[in-house]
């Protein structure tokens, strides 16, 4: 991956000439153009970005994009293992990779609380910019809006990504087959528990932190391996569990989990334990489940485990001809039970 020049890293605003926190004003004011131009402009700078066009504009070739949105509410602002400028970059990057995408560019809209330090949105934006660079896109495009103090709680980021995809698969969940084996890049529950361990003031012996991390070079090392992936998810909100249900209903299969395949480390089970949480519902933020043909299985675990983010690989279960739509876990006791869908959102807040 080509390394990007580094940028300054003290804050570009001068803090004579700006307030130390945000004020609710015109989107047209001295302040927002500073912020546009002194902040976002200098960290994000490239040659689609200094076009200063309401929308960038670039050549793409033939072949197929990919294009996604998401919005990032995450509290607190920062957690260990990153902030909400890292989750924002590293989720859109990641959606359009499980699409098996490669990505190129974002767009990032900022929507502020009058009152947010600058210093405090500084640390977002060159969060930000650290994450673009190891994941190799760019920001392209944006925008900022600064709402009254008590209505938008600090700092909301929005953003959207596009991708293009350089090979013939279909990789989506109805692509799934039976005999399919499931894999997962590492172990669960992580980012959930680093946030709410951090919201509930709860002591560990050592610090949770996020999993929060791009994947789009893991999947292009399994693409560019020649491994027949028919699909890919990152169990982001509602966790292992939520995503796989989704999977199973939109495929017509079921699938098969074995319960003691799955990585789960000792101090996120300790703090699952600790909140009443299963781990399996909890959100991930650098995790990815795949599903391939069990002859090409051994080859992606393979490729995954020689990768950073996929050391702790496994095979986690299976895709069988049976009653189509279910995920069945089957414990480590040998007990086999239906995982369920859960009726609304057991940790919010957490990206």
């Amino acid at each position: 991956m080509e390394t990007k020049p580094e940028f300054t890293w003290s804050c570009p605003i001068p803090v004579k000439d700006t307030p130390q926190v945000l004020m609710a004003h015109g989107g047209g004011g001295r302040m927002m153009h500073q912020l546009v131009d002194g902040m976002f402009r200098q960290a994000f700078r490239n040659d689609l970005l200094d076009q200063g066009h309401d929308a960038a504009v670039f050549g793409v070739g033939a072949g197929r994009m990919a294009f996604t949105t998401d919005s990032f509410v995450v509290r607190p602002l920062a957690f260990p293992g990153g902030d909400i400028g890292s989750l924002a970059v590293n989720g859109t990057v990641n959606d359009l990779a499980m699409s098996g995408a490669r990505p190129l560019y974002l767009s990032c809209g900022f929507i502020l609380e009058e009152g947010l330090p600058m210093e405090t949105l500084w640390q977002v934006v060159r969060s930000m910019r650290r994450a673009a660079d190891q994941a190799g896109v760019s920001i392209v495009t944006g925008d900022t809006k600064v709402v009254d103090k008590g209505k938008g709680d600090g700092l909301y980021v929005n953003t959207a990504g596009v991708g293009v995809l350089e090979h013939a698969l279909d990789i989506r969940p109805s692509s799934v087959r039976p005999g399919d084996l499931v894999l997962v890049n590492g172990d669960i529950a992580r980012h959930g528990m680093a946030v709410m361990a951090l919201r509930e003031g709860l002591a560990f012996e050592a610090d949770i932190a996020s999993d929060c991390a791009p994947l789009n070079g893991l999947v292009r090392d399994l693409l560019d391996s020649g491994v027949e992936i028919h699909c890919l998810r990152d169990p982001t909100r509602g966790g292992l569990a939520a995503s796989l249900i989704e999977i199973a209903g939109a495929s017509g299969q079921e699938i098969r989990l074995e319960e003691e395949k799955i990585p789960l480390h000792e101090d996120v089970h300790a703090a699952c334990e600790a909140l009443g949480l299963d781990p399996l519902y909890v959100a991930n933020e650098g995790k990815l489940v795949a599903f391939v043909p069990e002859k090409h299985a051994g080859r992606a675990l393979e490729r995954m485990r020689a990768h950073p983010q996929g050391a702790e690989a496994q095979v986690i279960g299976r895709v069988v001809e049976a009653r189509a739509g279910r995920v069945i876990l089957n414990s480590r006791i040998g007990v086999a039970r239906i995982v369920d869908s859960l009726s609304g959102e057991q940790l919010p807040r957490i990206c």
